[in-house]
């Protein structure tokens, strides 16, 4: 029963962040960890630790829990690397109770999240 579980909520998971990656049709499966912040204007700084699930060179999806918006301002940093990289959310899909993020790079291109 346990692995069971364990599976069930992996493929729920995926599957939100697969379903966002459908409208980002270069991104390739990665499994990047990195700690995400909020660079919320009032100052009020909002970590998590997750996974880069797809990405490519100007975009990342990842999974979050934080309460992230459309336009809001990111820093991702990848663990343990420390390399970092700042974006604006632009896409949120929610499926089952999870939510994925897109961000698109401020940068432009970030090459640490093609990487696997």
């Amino acid at each position: 029963m346990g692995n069971s579980s364990s599976s069930t909520l992996t493929a729920i998971e995926q599957n939100c962040a697969e379903q966002l990656g459908r409208f980002f049709p270069r991104a390739k499966a990665v499994r990047i960890p990195v700690q995400v912040t909020s660079l919320r204007a009032a100052g009020t700084r909002l970590r998590e630790a997750t996974m880069v699930e797809f990405g490519e060179e100007e975009y990342a999806i990842f999974l979050s829990t934080l309460p992230l918006e459309f336009d809001e301002h990111v820093r991702l940093e990848s663990v343990p690397e420390g390399r970092t990289a700042e974006g604006t959310v632009v896409a949120v899909q929610y499926h089952e109770g999870r939510k994925a993020v897109a961000v698109r790079f401020s940068q432009g291109r970030c090459d640490w999240v093609t990487q696997t």
